[in-house]
């Protein structure tokens, strides 16, 4: 559950990461890669032992200490719930990947994860909470749905603040690590330097074998 900006207040900086920001980066980089990291959301299992770690989700039901939590400390939850998590999650990093100006992303697998996110819309429905001190956008659904919810109102409350393009995903394949672009510009399209230095070096490699192939034989 994260707050929206009070009307009249200061527009973050291009260099701030709100709170709303780390709970969308949180979900999405859960992705295994090349680099060594490891798929977070691959059964219900593993799904639930990233849910009792994340104390952004708590209150929704069993991840919020009312039951559902095995021995392990860990928050119970199915095969399905994961799988749900995984298309949530992949169609949000397709919408981070055209962010970063991501061509492979661009075109029919945009416009798939815009449909899946339309239906996700639908299915975990936010409430908005009005209060003195302001007001904010909440899931009133509890256990799964409501984290869902809960990443949902991230995503809302954050684009308000007409800096939704500056959450990207790196366009280095197979990285795809999500991230808050801090440039005065926004156009960076790398999650660190070293991923930017290994596209560098493919895009020239690729160009040595292409001169090498156009090069007239003696």
């Amino acid at each position: 559950m994260s707050s929206s900006p009070a009307a009249g207040s200061a527009k973050p900086s291009p260099r701030t990461v709100v709170p709303t920001v780390e709970t969308v980066l949180a979900f999405v980089n859960t992705r295994a890669d090349g680099g060594g990291r490891q798929e977070l959301f691959g059964d219900g299992r593993a799904f639930g032992a990233w849910l009792a770690e994340q104390g952004e989700f708590a209150g929704h039901g069993e991840f919020g200490g009312v039951g559902g939590v095995d021995g392990g400390g860990e928050a119970m939850a199915t095969d399905a719930d994961a799988a749900a998590a995984r298309e949530l999650r992949d169609a949000l990093v397709t919408l981070l990947l055209a962010h970063s100006g991501d061509e492979a992303s661009l075109g029919e697998p945009l416009r798939h994860a815009e449909q899946h996110l339309r239906r996700a819309g639908a299915l975990y429905p936010l409430a908005t909470v009005v209060t003195a001190g302001g007001v904010e956008l909440a899931s009133p659904q509890t256990g799964v749905p409501g984290v869902f919810g809960t990443v949902l109102a991230a995503v809302t409350t954050f684009a308000q603040t007409g800096d939704w393009g500056r959450i990207k995903a790196c366009r280095n394949p197979p990285c795809h690590f999500g991230f808050f672009d801090r440039t005065r510009n926004g156009a960076g399209l790398y999650c660190s330097t070293g991923c930017g230095s290994q596209v560098s070096m493919r895009n020239y490699r690729r160009r040595q074998r292409r001169e090498g192939e156009a090069a007239p034989e003696a």
